[in-house]
């Protein structure tokens, strides 16, 4: 199974496809976002809509692909931003059935989708490949959305999940340290010689 995957992720009807189904998603992503940036500042607008611009990010490294193209820095984004607000989203859904006392087939979709975000960020680990100021300024992205989000209160609204927010800032930051060790550990860093 695994050598059939690994075969797809360099098969570029596979990728397309891919492509495709990211950036119908990601559009839907943005779409989702509507109300809350409709009321937040165009200043905080890149730093709102967290998974739609984790998927943008894959839609980029995917494009890059398809030209035989390189950008470690969006390696290194894609990576850590799909695993981050993918497992994040899931945990969410499930305080928010845990908060409702019932589960919703809106959560349910948004907790398959967002699975697949983190899966898809491991799938390319084989393509990706960073320098080391690719993953300091990833890390630099990552803990400044963290504050954006928990200091200036931009995170994303989803049910009646505000009352514990610090309790969910906590948990972010150390969602953060975790998805840039994973980056460390599982994509090369700068063992190849790519154009940037």
């Amino acid at each position: 199974m695994f050598n059939i995957m690994y075969k797809l992720m360099f098969n570029k009807y596979f990728l397309t496809l891919l492509f495709i189904a990211n950036f119908l998603g990601t559009i839907y992503g943005y779409y989702w976002y509507k109300g809350q940036l409709s009321e937040t500042p165009l200043y905080f607008w890149p730093f709102v809509p967290d998974s739609p611009t984790a998927t943008l990010f894959l839609c980029v490294l995917i494009a890059l692909i398809l030209v035989k193209r390189h950008s470690g820095l969006i390696d290194a984004l894609a990576f850590t931003t799909l695993i981050k607000y993918g497992v994040w989203a899931v945990i969410m859904n499930f305080m928010y059935f845990v908060e409702i006392g019932y589960v919703t087939n809106v959560g349910l979709m948004l907790i398959c989708s967002h699975s697949l975000m983190a899966v898809q960020a491991l799938l390319f680990v084989p393509h990706m490949c960073i320098k080391l100021r690719d993953f300091f300024i990833t890390a630099v992205w990552l803990f400044h959305n963290d504050v954006i989000d928990y200091v200036y209160m931009q995170y994303p609204r989803y049910g009646s999940l505000d009352r514990i927010a610090e309790h969910i800032g906590y948990f972010s930051f150390w969602l953060t340290v975790i998805v840039i060790i994973l980056l460390y550990i599982l994509v090369p860093v700068e063992k190849r010689d790519h154009n940037n």
